[in-house]
């Protein structure tokens, strides 16, 4: 089995794929047993798989490629190595439509004032969150992807932050009690 695909990324992005002294495009390669050949003048990058094939991850390799490319540090696009971990990414433009003076005002109704509404919706939810060009890139396992999906469509589509905090805490008492129970009944059972 070949893998090839190409992901174009910003320019301005290029570097924090590449890393100091190449240690993160590194990194990616060993861990996911991958190649990565990035053009700096372009933002393309082409990953090709490497070696032996039940080593070869280069859906993960993609993902945390994209990643970098919506603005995540290199060491959060790390974790979409972890099995359970996802990346989703939001275009804005499905709310705004084509004008840009709205895809900006939704991208601040996110990030809220010095950053806190974003990293609001990172702490109840769990998940982390990346606002860059035209798109949210969230990085979670399922559960935190739902929450913080529903977040961002949620103020997008023009509801309240209250609303939206209060929706992400019933969301989040909802699942400890669903552990809990899960837990309880674990016990039951031996």
């Amino acid at each position: 089995m070949i893998f090839e695909k190409t992901i174009l990324i910003p320019l301005d992005r290029v570097g924090v794929l590449i890393g100091k002294a190449g240690k993160v495009k590194a990194k990616i390669e060993k861990i996911c047993s991958v190649s990565l050949s990035i053009d700096g003048q372009t933002g393309e990058t082409v990953i090709r798989g490497v070696g032996d094939v039940e080593n070869i991850m280069p859906f993960k390799a993609e993902e945390i490629v994209m990643a970098i490319g919506r603005g995540f540090s290199a060491e959060n696009a790390m974790s979409l190595v972890q099995e359970e971990t996802s990346l989703h990414i939001v275009d804005l433009r499905q709310f705004a439509g084509r004008s840009s003076a709205q895809v900006e005002r939704i991208k601040s109704r996110i990030i809220g004032e010095g950053g806190r509404v974003r990293k609001n919706i990172e702490d109840l939810s769990g998940a982390k969150i990346s606002v860059y060009g035209r798109t949210v890139a969230i990085i979670g396992d399922g559960t935190q992807l739902k929450s913080a999906v529903n977040a961002i469509t949620s103020i997008s589509s023009g509801s309240t932050h209250g609303k939206v905090y209060n929706d992400l805490q019933e969301s989040r008492r909802r699942q400890k009690l669903d552990r809990l129970q899960l837990w309880e009944g674990g016990n039951i059972l031996e």
